[in-house]
């Protein structure tokens, strides 16, 4: 299962430096890293500044999830977006979504760090309403949900759209702090 995710890395829960980010809940991540939220088909969105851990996190419930016998994929924003180009340039969109709605999580990283076309963001909006209420959705985002629409090629009634399915059963982490990358190269 860890294998098939396509974790980038090995993050580990153990590994996340808490004390850097006394914003965030660790007894609730600690919670959510039992998995309860899978089966309840919640989403969880981790909001922040880059290089405060969200995708750390991200891989680590990823990797609680496999070890829990749930099956997962991991993919940035952007690729997922092109895995649904490359799936309608050879007509298997339906495949794809049929392989996708088989998992029991997915985690979308990096949303709202590179702007998404139209076509795109018809492919996300597509991506998440199959999810809805079937597979939970691990999303880490920089932006806070008002700015969302500017990712969605400025279309704001189809993001508003898929916020309501995201949003409908959904835990909301949001971390502040500074940059671990940052701390570390001063």
């Amino acid at each position: 299962r860890i294998t098939s995710a396509k974790l980038p890395s090995l993050k580990e829960l153990a590994d996340f430096d808490f004390k850097s980010v006394p914003s965030l809940n660790k007894s609730r991540v600690l919670e959510l890293s039992r998995c309860g939220y899978i089966g309840d088909h919640t989403n969880l969105v981790m909001v922040g500044p880059p290089g405060v851990g969200k995708t750390h996190l991200a891989i680590a419930l990823c990797l609680s999830a496999c070890r829990s016998g749930y099956r997962t994929k991991f993919f940035t924003a952007s690729s997922i977006v092109n895995t649904y180009r490359e799936a309608r340039d050879e007509r298997l969109v339906t495949r794809l979504e049929s392989s996708l709605s088989k998992l029991d999580m997915i985690v979308i990283d990096e949303l709202g760090y590179l702007p998404i076309d139209r076509s795109g963001a018809e492919s996300l909006f597509g991506f998440f309403s199959l999810c809805y209420e079937q597979v939970s959705v691990i999303v880490t985002t920089n932006l806070p949900f008002a700015q969302w629409p500017q990712t969605f090629a400025g279309d704001e009634r189809m993001t508003g759209a898929l916020l309501d399915r995201l949003t409908h059963r959904i835990e909301i982490l949001a971390i502040e702090g500074d940059s671990y990358r940052l701390k570390q190269s001063r």
